[in-house]
């Protein structure tokens, strides 16, 4: 049964579920705690785009389900990308935007996340963003 009555829409809410779930399950979170994977979500898809330059971002984004998609330009200005952050300043990013206590740190929620994700990634966009990142930061993806 369509959830929407529109296939694409109802195909981004269970590939976007998905993800969150993967997240919850992660951690042992039930799924009363959702805004907590929407949180970890939403703070390393920002935090990563942020980090990318500018035409990497798209193209990363153009694989994402359109609702995550939705969720990574959420506020974003691409005149003020890419922030140069090495690991330190990526993880502290996130731990200061993740208003929850992070069971293993901002390492573990980093990785995670983008393993949620990383079924939704081919494997030769995700090659080109760890080939765009410094390699302290891709240290802690998956």
């Amino acid at each position: 049964m369509s959830l929407t009555g529109y296939p694409a829409f109802d195909s981004t809410l269970e590939k976007t579920n998905g993800i969150l779930k993967q997240i919850e399950r992660s951690y042992g979170w039930p799924k009363e705690r959702r805004n907590q994977s929407y949180a970890a979500l939403r703070v390393v898809l920002h935090a990563l785009r942020d980090r990318l330059a500018v035409e990497e971002a798209a193209q990363l984004s153009a694989q994402l389900p359109l609702l995550v998609r939705g969720i990574y330009f959420e506020g974003w200005d691409p005149s003020k990308v890419p922030i140069k952050m090495h690991r330190d300043e990526f993880l502290r990013r996130i731990r200061d935007e993740f208003p929850f206590e992070i069971p293993g740190g901002p390492e573990r929620l980093v990785g995670t996340t983008l393993e949620a994700l990383r079924r939704h990634i081919s494997d030769g966009e995700w090659d080109d963003v760890r080939a765009s990142l410094p390699d302290d930061i891709v240290a802690v993806l998956p």
